[in-house]
């Protein structure tokens, strides 16, 4: 790489760094590109990124960031994954971790917390934002048919009483 490479590097891991909900650290020493491969893949699905940078240019990179706490993190082999959704990133990286001990979480960032392997493991076993956004419409749409439902209640037995009446009197 160039001074102009490593440079547009940097700004794009900058970038990367302020516009993410979560940032994941692991390391992947052992990792088969096949393996690689798939742990993008896995990733991109669930609208997170994989980035594997030097961890020289990451450390620049981080500084002036609300990430900058998570510097020490980077050490060996380490691969940077990310999202916008604050677990998105932790549960496909928790869960490829389970399936492959190559890769070991080493820790993470979201917003100016630094988090801790277990944390990272903690926001993985939240539900997503789209599963959060799912059961708040289901909570705001209950008390409307709840409402729907009394409100009818009255009607359908005046409707009950109007025809057994009439029933009555025909005979």
């Amino acid at each position: 790489m160039d001074r102009a490479e490593k440079s547009e590097l940097v700004e794009t891991l900058q970038q990367v760094f302020k516009d993410t909900g979560v940032i994941v650290v692991a390391h992947y020493a052992g990792l088969s590109v096949a393996e690689m491969t798939a742990l993008r893949s896995r990733m991109r699905e669930a609208g997170a990124a994989v980035k594997v940078a030097k961890n020289r240019l990451v450390k620049i990179a981080l500084k002036g960031t609300s990430a900058e706490g998570i510097a020490e993190l980077f050490e060996g082999p380490t691969v940077i994954a990310y999202s916008k959704d604050p677990v998105a990133a932790p549960k496909v990286a928790i869960d490829f971790a389970k399936t492959n001990e190559k890769l070991v979480i080493r820790g993470g960032a979201m917003g100016r917390t630094s988090l801790d392997p277990e944390g990272v493991k903690a926001l993985a076993t939240l539900p997503s934002l789209d599963e959060l956004r799912g059961r708040l419409i289901g909570v705001i749409a209950a008390p409307a048919t709840k409402v729907a439902r009394v409100l009818n209640a009255p009607a359908e037995q005046l409707a009950r009483v109007v025809s057994a009446y009439a029933e009555k009197t025909a005979a």
